[in-house]
């Protein structure tokens, strides 16, 4: 018995480490300028990763020191944040599979749009007074500033491997034909009808695109590439866990055995 409960105990340790990804996974979002001003997944990441830790923490304490009830708690609980964690990853997934970026003509970095993106992450960010807060974050930052003190020629530019917010946030579309004369300041375009979005550039360096479709898009385009990044951590966390948990109720299966045939070897003294 003492044994299985030291194991018990030793695997909810690693269960806790395990829970250190999570909670990671979600500071690491929070801390990226456009989770930041969009404030979807990073919370549920580090809510759910901090939940593991107690839980974890708990089988712990229930298997070094015997306490049954704890080792039941832990062993319901932790199977209801397995399915939850694993919806999550399946959910991600779902959410970053469309939506990729448009190669154009003698240009480097890569055009986005709205369209590509699934119906859910799109509507996180479509409706007005979502982007109104999100474009005031945006515009806030120092990500298209910093371009005009990094590239002064166009041609340099033009071969700039930009972000996709970058692309879709400090710039008009390529395909709008504006002259480039810095990075965040175009004039006279060719096509003022080749996309809405020709119409909604502006030279205030706090306007810029970011009324813009291309600017929506771009920012889906980030949030895809690091939620995918924080996908693989999940998802790795997830079959962690499950080998975890799985040890766990062999050892908590064998303590309840051995308890049982230590009763049944007393009772059979006894007599």
């Amino acid at each position: 018995m003492a044994l299985s409960n030291n194991v018990i105990g030793c695997i909810n340790f690693v269960a806790m480490l395990l829970s250190i990804p999570v909670i990671g996974a979600g500071i690491w979002l929070a801390m990226e300028t456009d989770n930041s001003c969009v404030k979807i997944l990073q919370w549920p990441v580090i809510i759910l990763g901090v939940v593991i830790l107690v839980v974890a923490l708990a089988g712990f304490i229930g298997g070094f020191w015997r306490i049954p009830a704890l080792l039941i708690f832990y062993l319901i609980a932790m199977l209801i944040l397995i399915v939850l964690l694993a919806c999550l990853v399946v959910f991600i997934y779902m959410v970053t599979i469309r939506g990729s970026g448009h190669m154009e003509p003698s240009r480097a970095y890569l055009e986005y749009h709205l369209d590509d993106y699934s119906g859910w992450i799109r509507r996180r960010v479509q409706t007005s007074y979502k982007w109104d807060r999100i474009r005031s974050c945006l515009s806030s930052t120092t990500m298209c500033a910093q371009l005009n003190q990094s590239y002064r020629m166009a041609q340099d530019f033009f071969n700039a491997p930009l972000s996709p917010l970058q692309s879709g946030c400090c710039k008009p579309p390529t395909q709008c034909g504006y002259t480039f004369v810095n990075p965040t300041y175009w004039i006279s375009p060719i096509n003022n009808v080749a996309d809405m979005d020709c119409l909604q550039w502006n030279n205030d360096q706090t306007q810029l695109c970011y009324s813009c479709d291309s600017c929506k898009a771009g920012l889906l385009a980030n949030l895809k590439k690091e939620w995918r990044r924080a996908d693989i951590i999940l998802l790795i966390t997830l079959v962690g866990l499950i080998w975890v948990y799985l040890i766990g109720c062999c050892a908590f299966r064998n303590a309840k055995t051995e308890e049982i045939f230590r009763k049944y070897k007393q009772g059979y003294a006894d007599t």
